[in-house]
């Protein structure tokens, strides 16, 4: 059994002139990643991989939910793939994981999530907001043979409130 959990980076702002993998959260994003941190601290099993966009909206939604969270420091990486709004790289990082990883939790953008909860989730969802978690459960051995699992959980800001 593998469990994939994957969680959209809170709200950034555009009140900087940044390069786009340079916008940092906003006061509400800083906020939301920290209600959703909370939250999942009583829903979530032990994360045994935590992969995360170079973005740095993507690396502080993840230092905000990973500290509810107890995640140690040797479990996380920056992969770069995951700067991806289309999915394709991030279905390839997935599937590439090593097969030791039962759990694996990772930090990125849209469309690409809303694509991947789609494409591998058994719920269909117009549109993962901003902060968003989703967790889904595949009955297999090898991440390279993931197709469609069981979408076990999607929890947002809006949901939370």
């Amino acid at each position: 059994m593998k469990t994939l959990y994957m969680m959209r980076h809170a709200k950034s702002s555009w009140d900087f002139d940044v390069p786009d993998d340079k916008r940092p959260l906003n006061q509400r994003g800083l906020n939301d990643a920290d209600l959703i941190g909370k939250e999942l601290v009583s829903l979530i099993k032990p994360i045994d991989k935590v992969l995360c966009s170079p973005a740095e909206r993507a690396m502080s939604t993840a230092e905000i939910v990973l500290n509810h969270l107890n995640v140690s420091k040797d479990r996380f990486a920056v992969e770069n793939e995951l700067y991806d709004f289309d999915g394709n790289q991030v279905m390839d990082v997935v599937k590439n994981c090593d097969d030791s990883i039962q759990t694996l939790m990772i930090f990125g953008h849209n469309h690409a999530f809303t694509s991947i909860t789609n494409f591998f989730g058994d719920k269909r969802i117009d549109n993962l907001p901003t902060a968003g978690f989703v967790e889904i459960a595949f009955n297999v051995e090898h991440w390279k043979n993931i197709s469609v699992g069981k979408t076990l959980s999607l929890i947002y800001p809006k949901l939370v409130r």
